[in-house]
């Protein structure tokens, strides 16, 4: 398995327009973020999770392929802006999304170009097939688990697939949820800053899950710049956790 990490930044990205912060004006290209989301390699089959509005901009860095299918977290912008920009995979035949009943009705409404009986030609070639929290499904060969976050109140999902799992936006879960995180080999996990926030888990919290969860070895994602500097914060993350960056390539 090989794991892509599109963007690690929080809904704003990093720099944040019009923000002159040290995190925001570094030079490390550890320290700029555009949103959050992954591409999954594993038995042959290319799994992106979440396309957000940078989407366009994250692909051009890689080699053109397939996308065998979507994980869509939740509907929020920074998650899903890129939908439409998934026209060029298109080429290689329907690109099928995964995701929530709630989710995917809210897409419907958000682009029903892409749903229409009659569609014009040129748009993206997209289905969505509904997933259930409690129920695993296939992308080909691969089997996939979601996993009941609460993103404040609001219920996303997070996935497992094989020994590696992704929860973005995440506050909370249910402890029936943990139970499905044994014996992970890569966790990748949000976490928004060091200040609590209502509706994100912050650095300290999400500390405390990766040790309950219990990888072997943790990497936290959709970071804002309220952070710190990459280089000064994750010297004092615990052994075997770290800070995800853009372009990063794991093999767990």
């Amino acid at each position: 398995m090989e794991i892509t990490i599109l963007g690690s930044g929080t809904s704003t990205g990093v720099p944040e327009v019009g923000c002159t912060c040290p995190v925001c004006t570094s030079s490390d290209p550890h320290d700029n973020r555009l949103r959050a989301s992954a591409l999954v390699q594993t038995k042959g089959v290319n799994i992106l999770i979440d396309c957000g509005p940078d989407f366009r901009e994250q692909m051009l860095h890689y080699k053109y392929a397939r996308i065998d299918g979507v994980l869509i977290t939740h509907e929020h912008y920074d998650h899903v802006g890129g939908i439409d920009d998934l026209r060029p995979f298109c080429r290689f035949g329907e690109v099928p999304l995964y995701t929530e009943e709630f989710t995917a009705n809210r897409l419907r409404t958000r682009l029903p170009y892409c749903f229409a009986e009659h569609k014009y030609p040129g748009i993206p070639q997209i289905s969505i097939t509904n997933v259930k929290s409690d129920e695993p499904f296939c992308i080909k060969e691969v089997e996939i688990h979601p996993i009941r976050v609460y993103h404040g109140k609001f219920p996303i999902l997070g996935y497992r697939i094989g020994k590696m799992a992704y929860i973005t936006d995440m506050l909370t879960m249910p402890d029936e949820e943990y139970k499905k995180l044994k014996g992970l080999d890569c966790l990748i996990m949000n976490a928004l800053r060091e200040e609590p926030h209502i509706t994100h888990q912050n650095l300290e919290q999400a500390i405390e899950n990766a040790r309950r969860i219990g990888a072997k070895q943790t990497w936290f994602i959709h970071m804002s710049h309220h952070m710190g500097l990459h280089a000064e914060v994750e010297k004092n993350l615990p052994e075997n956790m770290y800070f995800a960056y853009d372009r990063l390539v794991i093999k767990p």
